[in-house]
């Protein structure tokens, strides 16, 4: 993941491969996809803001402290959904 230009719809779609294989942590996952969401200038392609937004907030606690708001299903389940998006 390149910090000095705007990620292309492919890598996108590694970060969320790599959260699920276990490759990069919720924490960092949640961070790039952070700086690329706040960032001014950018002409996101639907599909990609839309995963971008799923990723910045992937590291929310649940509301009982047990885990996180989203699950480990629904970050595969997201995965799916923009390979679909994508047409893959």
């Amino acid at each position: 993941m390149d910090a000095d230009r705007p990620p292309a719809p492919d890598e996108i779609e590694e970060c969320f491969v790599s959260l699920v294989e276990g490759r990069v942590s919720r924490d960092a996952a949640d961070r790039w996809a952070e700086r690329w969401v706040r960032e001014d200038g950018v002409g996101w392609d639907e599909v990609s803001w839309w995963a971008l937004n799923r990723l910045y907030g992937v590291d929310l606690p649940a509301g009982d402290g047990a885990g996180y708001l989203h699950d480990d299903e629904q970050v595969r389940a997201w995965l799916g959904e923009l390979r679909r998006r994508r047409g893959r």
